[in-house]
C-alpha cells in the first residue's frame, strides 16, 4: 500500500529531532529491558503527533532517517504503524486492546471494479464471519459499512489512527463520529485491484484478539486453517459485492500487514489482467505484445512501471504498477532489481508476452499533468501517457 508523504521541510523542527534521536536509540539498544524505555518515548513522542495531525513533523524524521540511516528508518516506521493502527480505550473502569484490521480481496475484471456502501445484511455475516473463523473468544468488532479502494483509505498515519480509534469507540459501544473517507478522487480504474472491508476489534488488555493466538500449535486454529475456514464461509457473501469480478479472499489481519500482502498478491494479477484484456481490446495474441520494465522512485526504487505495445510500435497502449517493499528496493550499483525484473519478466512469459525488454537505473515517477494518471515506459526509455488505438475497444466499463 502506498503512503502519501506530506510536504516536509528540510530542517527538522524540535519534535521531528527528538523522534530521530530516540528512533537512533532504539536501533543501537543492546538489551530488551533498554528497547522498552526507547519505545516508550517513542510512544509518547508519536502518540501526540497522531493526536494532532502532525504528520508533516513524522514524515521529516523518516525522511532524514531513510538517507541516514535505514535501521534507524525502519524502527520509526514500524512505531508508526504500530501506534496509529492499534491503543488502547478505557470503557467503565477496563482498559481494552484496540486493532484496525482489513479483509483484503484481490478482484480482477474487465468491468469496473466497485466500491461503495455494504448492506447491513452483508456486513453483519462478515462480523458473524470474523467472529466464527478468524477471531478470538471475547472480542467485539465494528466494520465500517463501505467497500473501499485504495484511494479512499487513510493517506497518512494521523488518518489511520482516527480510523482506529473511531471504529473502536463504536466497537465498545462508545460514541463516536463515523470514519471520514478521501473522497477526493474517484478509484482508479484498473483490470486487477484490491479492495477492502475494514474494521476495528477490541479485547480486554492483554487478551487474545486472533483465533491462532489462542491455542499455540494446534492446527485447527493455525493462520492457514482460519484463511481456509474464512474463505469458504466469506467469499459467497463477498462475490455478491463484486459482481463481474473474479475474486481472492485473503485472511483479515492488522492494517499495514495486510495492506502490504494485498498489494503483493495482486501485482502478477494485474499483469495476468491487461494481457487479457489488450488481446480483446486490440485484437492481437499475448506474443504479439511486448513489455517494457522500468524502475521509478526519488533516490531509489519505489515501483516497477510496465508499459505495453504492439510489437514494432514504441506507443504503449497500456500500464501496470509493481510496487516494492521493504528489502524489496535494494539496489547495486550497475544494475535496479534483477531479481524482481526476473521475476516480472518470468509473470509475463507465462502469460505468453515473450518479448520483455527492461530499462535500467532509476526513473523519476511521472504523472499526467491533466488527468494525474501514472506514465509508463516505452522501449526507448521515455515515460509516456498510455493510450489505446482508436479503433480499440474502450477502457473498463461498469457490470450490469
Amino acid at each position: 500500500m502506498v503512503r502519501v508523504r506530506s510536504s516536509v521541510s528540510t530542517r527538522l523542527n524540535r519534535d521531528a529531532t527528538r523522534l530521530v534521536s530516540l528512533a537512533l536509540s532504539l536501533s543501537r539498544s543492546g538489551s530488551r529491558v533498554e528497547d522498552v524505555y526507547w519505545e516508550k518515548l517513542l510512544a509518547d513522542t508519536i502518540s501526540k503527533l497522531l493526536r494532532n495531525t502532525q504528520d508533516a513533523t513524522l514524515e521529516a524524521a523518516l525522511e532524514h532517517l531513510a538517507q541516514q540511516d535505514i535501521g534507524a528508518y525502519e524502527v520509526l516506521i514500524e512505531q508508526a504503524e504500530t501506534l496509529s493502527e492499534s491503543m488502547q480505550i478505557e470503557k467503565a473502569g477496563q482498559l481494552h486492546d484496540v486493532l484496525l484490521i482489513v479483509i483484503p480481496i484481490a478482484a480482477w475484471t474487465r468491468y469496473t471494479i466497485p466500491t461503495g456502501p455494504l448492506p447491513e445484511s452483508a456486513s453483519q455475516t462478515l462480523a458473524a464471519h470474523l467472529h466464527g473463523h478468524v477471531l478470538a473468544e471475547g472480542t467485539q468488532v465494528a466494520v465500517m459499512p463501505q467497500l473501499v479502494s485504495i484511494d479512499q483509505m487513510p493517506r497518512t498515519f494521523s488518518e489511520t489512527w482516527q480510523w482506529m480509534q473511531r471504529l473502536g469507540h463504536h466497537a465498545l459501544g462508545l460514541d463516536a463520529p463515523k470514519p471520514a473517507m478521501n473522497k477526493a478522487d474517484e478509484p482508479t480504474n484498473m483490470l486487477a485491484d484490491t479492495r477492502y472491508v475494514v474494521a476495528s476489534v477490541t479485547t480486554p488488555a492483554g487478551a487474545p484478539i486472533f483465533r491462532w493466538q489462542e491455542a499455540p500449535g494446534v492446527e485447527e486454529n493455525s493462520r492457514e486453517a482460519c484463511l481456509a475456514q474464512w474463505v469458504a464461509q466469506a467469499q459467497p457473501t463477498i462475490a455478491t459485492l463484486m459482481p463481474g469480478c473474479g475474486i481472492e479472499c485473503l485472511l483479515p489481519d492488522a492494517y499495514y500487514v495486510s495492506n502490504r500482502e494485498a498489494d503483493r498478491r495482486v501485482r502478477p494479477m494485474s499483469l495476468r489482467a491487461a494481457v487479457t484484456w489488450l488481446e480483446g481490446a486490440l485484437d492481437v495474441s499475448a506474443s504479439e505484445l511486448r513489455a517494457v520494465v522500468a524502475g521509478c522512485g526519488e533516490t531509489r526504487i519505489e515501483e516497477y512501471r510496465v508499459g505495453f505495445t504492439v510489437r514494432n510500435n514504441n506507443d504503449v497502449v497500456y500500464g501496470c504498477i509493481w510496487p516494492v517493499y521493504g528489502r524489496e528496493d535494494d539496489t547495486g550499483e550497475d544494475d535496479s532489481q534483477p531479481g524482481v525484473v526476473d521475476q516480472i519478466a518470468a509473470h509475463l512469459k507465462e502469460y505468453g508476452v515473450h518479448e520483455v525488454r527492461h530499462i535500467p537505473g532509476v526513473l523519476l515517477p511521472e504523472f499526467c499533468e491533466d488527468c494525474g494518471a501514472p506514465a509508463f515506459p516505452n522501449p526507448l526509455g521515455e515515460l509516456v501517457h498510455a493510450e489505446l488505438p482508436e479503433d480499440a475497444n474502450s477502457a473498463p466499463a461498469k457490470f450490469h
